[in-house]
């Protein structure tokens, strides 16, 4: 079966995980997914994740999720452009999400990165999801 939106899949699986108190949940696996995750890692709303080879050849992310005092880490995770209404945003006009303490995830000519790293860096791109 053919996703037609892998991203929002994940986003998808990650908020229904967390809603049933998992401890992880698995998704198949590709680059595009493990840099985004990299991202939501590096920016604390997730514990970790890890690349497993089920059967069938199959890759997978097994994601570790993350919770404080037993509520989950990521209050709000949702996706900004889709694949029929693209969002693209310049550095000048790039939104702050909750005062600063949420983040939004870009998808950059220098790489998948978050709104912080691309002020840093000076670039602008395609926003794919906002998480708090």
């Amino acid at each position: 079966m053919s996703l037609s939106d892998p991203l929002g899949d994940m986003l998808t699986r990650i908020r229904n995980g967390q809603i049933r108190k998992k401890e992880s949940v698995s998704m198949p696996a590709s680059r595009f997914r493990g840099n985004i995750l990299d991202v939501l890692q590096r920016e604390g709303f997730i514990r970790g994740f890890e690349k497993i080879n089920s059967e069938n050849n199959k890759n997978e992310f097994k994601i570790e999720l993350k919770y404080m005092d037993g509520e989950p880490c990521i209050k709000k995770i949702s996706r900004v452009s889709t694949p029929g209404r693209r969002v693209y945003s310049s550095i000048k006009s790039l939104p702050r999400h909750f005062d600063g303490l949420g983040i939004s995830i870009l998808s950059t000519s220098k790489g998948i990165m978050s709104d912080q790293e691309a002020r840093e860096e000076n670039v602008g791109g395609e926003i794919l999801c906002k998480v708090f």
